[in-house]
């Protein structure tokens, strides 16, 4: 059951640019969602509607059946985390937990029991004496986490949380962060840019792209199967291939070249079509005048080393295709080969 309905949702400013446009979005009780994009793309403001700070030019803000569009920020009871943490320097770990109980006027004894308690899930028990400033990031952090935690909000809003951190700490605290969202069954709205990031913990991600979701599903579902031209670039096809529709399953290039694909999309009902594939899925043969579907000559123009495996930039008619290949074998500059982008790996955006 969806508890968040965000219904037509526009934001402008000035009343000239839109940052979103008609928004919609259904997010489901206890669920960890992220709105995921470049820079610009509206996952804040988007988040910054449902936390109050935002009112929207025209839409509605549904939540848990009741019309929250217009209720200020301080009655909505949401957990706010933000990028810079907000913690008060002049305050202990203790006093900035409490906080918030201390502005509900909580008796004394109920604000110490529920933020020994909180400080315990986060792994910070003991350290409710110290200073934000004798605290790591990490900790901080969870620190932050905390203070949004204790005052049991009926939803978690987390805003690049965890972009200040080194690559090692923001592996811990994402897990720390997914193992405490299903812990206490909360439902979690994630914003970030971090496509690995959110994907490792997400239950859903949104993909924004100017102002409008390009496709809402599953982590799996958006890697293997992105909905648009755009998605797939964001998340890591870089081979795209104009098509034309010949046959029921078989498209062609304009110079001929004939592609079949497995995979059935919405797009395999239009008659122009853009085919994406991954380097990973693209198999590198040496040069082969035979050529069926899917197969296609090219040149080598670049080899690129990357540990495990070479990236070739190779030449052919339909442009610059990248490909990955194992170690066993090396091509070289110059070298003539053939590519085959197998029918179960080629998608139609």
């Amino acid at each position: 059951m969806s508890i968040i309905n965000l219904q037509d949702i526009t934001v402008s400013y000035d009343g000239k640019i839109d940052i979103l446009k008609k928004l919609n979005i259904d997010i489901e009780k206890g669920k960890l969602v992220s709105l995921l994009g470049p820079s610009g793309c509206g996952k804040t403001t988007t988040l910054r509607v449902i936390a109050g700070f935002i009112q929207p030019n025209s839409g509605q803000f549904i939540f848990d059946g009741d019309d929250y569009t217009n209720i200020p920020v301080h009655k909505r009871n949401f957990g706010l985390v933000f990028q810079s943490y907000a913690l008060f320097p002049h305050l202990t770990v203790f006093d900035n937990v409490a906080f918030g109980l201390k502005m509900k006027k909580m008796d004394k004894k109920e604000i110490k029991k529920s933020v020994e308690k909180i400080l315990e899930i986060v792994d910070l028990h003991g350290f409710g004496s110290r200073y934000p400033k004798e605290l790591s990031g990490g900790q901080r952090q969870r620190v932050a986490l905390a203070r949004a935690l204790v005052v049991k909000p009926k939803l978690l809003l987390l805003d690049e949380p965890l972009s200040n951190l080194d690559a090692k700490l923001r592996l811990k605290m994402r897990a720390e962060i997914r193992k405490l969202q299903q812990k206490l069954g909360i439902t979690t709205v994630f914003v970030t840019h971090d496509q690995e990031e959110c994907f490792s913990i997400s239950d859903k991600v949104a993909v924004m792209n100017s102002g409008i979701i390009e496709q809402y599903d599953t982590p799996e579902n958006i890697y293997t199967n992105p909905a648009s031209e755009f998605v797939a670039r964001f998340v890591g096809f870089e081979n795209f291939i104009e098509l034309s529709k010949k046959d029921s399953n078989i498209y062609e290039t304009k110079t001929g070249a004939k592609f079949e694909t497995e995979i059935d999309t919405k797009s395999k009902s239009k008659e122009k079509v853009v085919g994406t594939i991954r380097p990973d899925h693209i198999q590198i043969m040496d040069d082969n005048s035979n050529l069926g579907n899917n197969m296609i000559q090219g040149t080598i123009d670049i080899r690129t080393y990357l540990g495990k495996e070479y990236q070739y930039s190779v030449n052919t008619e339909v442009g610059t295709i990248l490909t990955n290949a194992s170690n066993d074998k090396k091509y070289h500059e110059g070298d003539k080969v053939t590519l085959y982008l197998p029918s179960n790996k080629l998608i139609l955006v």
